[in-house]
């Protein structure tokens, strides 16, 4: 049972991270932030995003905040590993 849970988690995560990641980049250009503050930003936009999503999983709600809070801080990740590796390859 704990493990179909946190198999829930993981694949709500994993779906959210890249649109999140994605909408960071938009809001990142859209508007002058320091980037100090695009973690935070990260995860109130990954918390938004999946709660906007509620209606595609059956999960308790404190799961659900928990995955999104997970996609949220692991965008930020995603896409600071993503712009390392190109920044290096050059």
């Amino acid at each position: 049972m704990e493990n179909e849970v946190m198999q829930q988690v993981i694949i709500f995560t994993t779906i959210l991270a890249p649109i999140v990641t994605a909408f960071v980049q938009v809001i990142k250009r859209t508007v002058k932030l320091p980037n100090n503050a695009l973690p935070i930003v990260s995860l109130v936009a990954g918390l938004g995003i999946g709660s906007v999503a509620f209606p595609f999983t059956d999960m308790d709600i404190t799961l659900r905040l928990w995955a999104e809070a997970y996609a949220g801080l692991g965008g930020t990740g995603l896409y600071e590993v993503l712009k390392n590796r190109i920044e290096s390859t050059k």
